[in-house]
């Protein structure tokens, strides 16, 4: 009896370390926030790993674009260098169950601040006002703006701003939508759909990347907020955070960081935003 009760104990405490570093692996840090993690000198951070200018990863392994730059600005006003960063892939659908679960100790990833988010995370900034737009072949001639989607297949990503404001204010429009927006492009580029929406910017960078195969027409119809996701509650968080997006614009930082990056496409950088404090 007393080795069936010593070997039980044994094989629970077994299976108790292995699940803490299951979770430590899949990035959970247990009960420390992003702030301790910081003086630990080290963060997750959420980007988009398809965003051509904004946030991409590379074929050598590295990450680029302008949410990358303000990750990195940020994460070094908390006291984290680049190389102690580890950037994890952050698509539109699971941004929230990142930062909910502690994968992540922010994101950085074209996110658009609104009330439905907040209800479940917090927001700093904006760090950028973008609008969307759309992306279509470069032949096409059918379509120069929304009021000529009606009938059409667009494409966007799932839980993104802009998927649901084609759903909700264009309900004529074939919505497709798909995980991320390299596939969306795949299909335009095969004919799929007649066109991908989602925020000027980046379809700007897309277009820059395609060779003349695409082309994005008409003006922005609508305005997004872009903010830094974080742990809903972590008001000192949000707060350094945004005290890091203002000392960006203010130093320079931040206009440097656009023309190095969405700037190498020919997309002149806007007036910087005035951060909200949400």
């Amino acid at each position: 009896m007393r080795i069936n009760r010593a070997l039980r104990i044994g094989v629970e405490a077994i299976a108790l370390t292995l699940a803490a570093a299951t979770a430590t692996a899949c990035g959970g840090g247990g009960d420390k926030s992003a702030l301790d993690h910081a003086k630990d000198g080290k963060l997750t951070i959420g980007i988009k790993f398809d965003q051509p200018g904004l946030g991409l990863r590379n074929k050598d392994g590295s990450y680029s674009g302008f949410d990358v730059e303000v990750a990195k600005y940020v994460a070094g006003k908390l006291g984290v260098q680049p190389n102690d960063i580890t950037f994890k892939e952050a698509p539109s659908p699971q941004r929230e169950t990142l930062i909910e679960n502690g994968q992540v100790d922010y994101i950085v990833a074209t996110y658009s601040i609104n009330d439905k988010r907040k209800e479940k995370v917090d927001f700093a900034g904006p760090y950028y006002v973008a609008g969307q737009s759309l992306l279509v072949r470069a032949d096409n001639t059918d379509i120069n703006g929304p009021d000529n989607l009606k009938g059409k297949k667009v494409c966007s990503v799932k839980g993104s701003t802009p998927a649901q404001n084609i759903e909700k204010n264009f309900p004529d429009t074939q919505l497709q939508t798909n995980d991320t927006y390299s596939l969306c492009l795949e299909g335009l580029r095969a004919g799929s759909w007649d066109a991908v929406t989602t925020d000027d910017i980046i379809l700007a960078g897309y277009a820059a990347q395609s060779s003349g195969a695409f082309k994005v027409v008409g003006k922005p119809f609508t305005t997004e907020n872009y903010g830094i996701g974080s742990k809903k509650g972590d008001k000192e968080l949000r707060d350094k955070i945004n005290d890091a997006i203002e000392a960006m614009i203010a130093d320079g930082s931040w206009k440097k960081a656009f023309d190095s990056t969405v700037g190498a496409s020919g997309y002149q950088a806007p007036q910087p935003p005035t951060v909200n404090r949400y």
